[in-house]
């Protein structure tokens, strides 16, 4: 460290909310950290936890992007503030689905985005499942 720098610690603040769907399994919604916003994956779950959509991607999809426009809008953030966005799925022939959705929900700047197929993701019922990293307002 040079001698006149100081370290300095950004302070996390955790987002929730009322009901917190991920408080159960031990993780946050999402983390604030100065200007951003770190959202957990989000999944086609409702405020409880329980899967939405079983079998039908853009039920799901939807269910996702909503769930990460309230996270995000819990940290100070929203879908138009987006940075940053993984978007894991188990199937990439969704992925002109996603398209529509994408158009629907985010704004120009357009934020950065993988769009990326797995194996599987933690509930088998599970089709989508997306991350972001969404600038404070």
């Amino acid at each position: 460290m040079n001698a006149g720098a100081r370290e300095t610690r950004a302070t996390r603040v955790r987002v929730t909310a009322d009901p917190d769907w991920y408080e159960s399994a031990g993780i946050s919604l999402g983390v604030r950290v100065g200007g951003l916003v770190f959202t957990s994956g989000q999944a086609p779950v409702d405020e409880h936890g329980a899967t939405v959509g079983a079998g039908d991607f853009e039920t799901q999809a939807r269910r996702v992007l909503a769930n990460l426009a309230t996270v995000l809008a819990h940290g100070g953030s929203g879908l138009d503030r987006l940075v940053k966005v993984t978007v894991f799925v188990t199937d990439v022939s969704h992925q002109d689905v996603f398209a529509g959705l994408r158009a629907e929900h985010y704004t120009a700047p357009f934020p950065a985005e993988s769009f990326v197929q797995v194996a599987a993701l933690a509930d088998p019922a599970w089709l989508i499942e997306i991350e972001a990293v969404g600038a404070v307002a």
